[in-house]
């Protein structure tokens, strides 16, 4: 069973789907992760992404969903996989869900549920780790990084202009894409302690698997 992770900025999403991941023993599928990834290597498909970004555009639709399908051909056989920040727009949406049909992979959407106000609040107090890109939130005490050591930093966008134009775009953009999932959907209240949510998330989840 595959899981699509969504969630609003600061909702704690990739936080949570890496606990998830572990937990259940999904791979995560991350585009820019997988971009990044792509940069080092010299395959015919990381040749057309570099060329893409070296002449200063966006990563096309078509090309995402040829670096969701290299993805998923590299796994072993039987392997769910957990899509973090992907579908972002419904052309995307029905791109992935025709390539999940494709390779006959079940799939199940999650979106962990907060409001607003939450997501500024959140957004404008949390650091992260530069080093592994692990987030800490407001009530985290120390200034280093709990797995390397790393000192915590603000992200340079993340203040509250910056903010609200990712914010707007997620209701624009994503919540259209998110309702073509209503049937497939399990919504977690992100508004709770990270702790809280963890649980609910393994004990809502734990069925599937």
């Amino acid at each position: 069973m595959d899981l699509i992770f969504f969630g609003m900025q600061g909702s704690g999403k990739g936080t949570l789907g890496k606990n998830i991941a572990a937990r259940f023993g999904l791979e995560i599928f991350e585009t820019g992760a997988e971009l990044r990834k792509l940069s080092k290597e010299d395959s015919p498909l990381a040749q057309k992404v570099k060329s893409i970004i070296e002449s200063g555009n966006l990563v096309p639709n078509e090309v995402v969903m040829e670096i969701v399908e290299n993805f998923m051909e590299n796994l072993t056989p039987g392997t769910s996989i957990l899509f973090d920040g992907i579908p972002r727009k419904i052309e995307q949406a029905q791109s992935l869900n025709a390539l999940l049909e494709k390779h006959g992979h079940q799939y199940t959407a999650v979106l962990l549920e907060i409001k607003k106000e939450t997501a500024l609040s959140r957004l404008t107090s949390r650091r992260i780790c530069p080093n592994d890109k692990l987030v800490y939130p407001k009530d985290y005490k120390k200034d280093s990084c709990e797995k390397c050591g790393g000192q915590l930093i603000t992200r340079a966008d993340d203040v509250p202009e910056a903010i609200e134009t990712r914010l707007n775009h997620f209701f624009e953009q994503t919540v259209p894409a998110i309702e073509l999932y209503k049937e497939k959907m399990i919504i977690l209240n992100g508004e709770a302690s990270i702790d809280e949510v963890k649980q609910e998330a393994i004990t809502t989840l734990t069925p599937l698997f």
